[in-house]
């Protein structure tokens, strides 16, 4: 009997132990702050195979300027800024995806910019030239472009007109924003591809990349991520955000999306309470609406832009 108890103790234990090496491996992989080489091989991402999709190469003839902030949690925190070519007080912040930075938005950059809009692409924490050691998934960044919007609003006077512009991670990022108290300034928001909450993404994304149920994996990933981050993943969600959301939404999304899957959009929509529009882009994978269909995508933004900013 004894040796019977000491073997199902021991398996109990061998199970957990490897419970928890397995999460802290997914926090290691999709959290921590470190490549993301998996990304390139996921065969739901487009793959950028035309350079004249990108305005890189325009981006680096803009007097652009390196801007830096700190966060309220001590991080410094890095953004560019494109001027407009006119004299403006329209402003867009532009959220970029997933181990991405803010320059990689270069082609709503000049899009924007084109529009008449000054544009702030800021590099989210733990990206590009910002400090931070893990990813917030949309959560703590929210706190982040609030700031954002005080520099806009400090720097460019209080007659600032502001959009909030998002991707993928940078679509559920303002999102999560619109569910904060905003200033008058802050006039609408464009939310592109985003995910409902980092909860249902990462459960997503267990069960597409390794063929394994969220339960036990994403709860005791969520609580590494308490442990280590300082948020849970159940408690990001976008869907509540924008249930509290008082300022106009466009969502946007590819309904051939198999990365952050189309359904999320509905959902999305729906909780919204506040004026919303859905674009939905047929054809279009992940975070690739715009180069599916850039004059609908451009005439539907400039149209639902055009209603909130002057």
């Amino acid at each position: 009997m004894w040796t019977v108890m000491v073997a199902i103790v021991s398996g109990v234990a061998v199970l957990l132990l490897g419970l928890v090496t397995a999460s802290v491996y997914l926090y290691n992989v999709g959290i921590l702050r470190n490549n993301k080489d998996f990304m390139n091989v996921d065969p739901n991402l487009v793959k950028a195979s035309h350079p004249w999709e990108y305005a890189n190469d325009w981006l680096q003839t803009q007097p652009m300027e390196t801007i830096h902030i700190r966060s309220d949690d001590g991080l410094q925190l890095a953004g560019y800024y494109v001027p407009s070519l006119t004299d403006s007080n329209k402003v867009v912040i532009l959220a970029h995806g997933y181990s991405g930075q803010g320059r990689d938005m270069s082609n709503f950059a000049k899009m924007y910019q084109d529009l008449g809009y000054h544009v702030l692409m800021p590099d989210d924490r733990g990206h590009g030239q910002s400090e931070g050691h893990y990813i917030g998934f949309g959560w703590h960044d929210r706190k982040d472009y609030l700031k954002w919007i005080d520099y806009i609003i400090t720097s460019q006077g209080k007659d600032s007109q502001i959009i909030l512009h998002g991707i993928s991670m940078g679509g559920s990022t303002v999102l999560m924003t619109s569910g904060e108290p905003l200033p008058d300034q802050v006039k609408c928001i464009v939310s592109d591809c985003a995910y409902t909450s980092v909860k249902d993404i990462l459960s997503y994304q267990l069960k597409t990349m390794y063929k394994l149920p969220a339960f036990p994996l994403i709860p005791l990933t969520s609580l590494i991520c308490r442990i280590k981050a300082g948020y849970f993943f159940g408690e990001a969600s976008a869907v509540t955000q924008v249930s509290r959301a008082k300022l106009p939404i466009l969502f946007i999304h590819g309904d051939e999306d198999k990365f952050v899957p189309y359904d999320m959009v509905h959902r999305l929509y729906e909780a919204a309470g506040s004026e919303k529009e859905l674009l939905s882009v047929p054809n279009a994978q992940h975070g690739n609406a715009y180069f599916a269909d850039k004059e609908g995508y451009g005439n539907k933004l400039t149209s639902f832009v055009g209603r909130y900013v002057f």
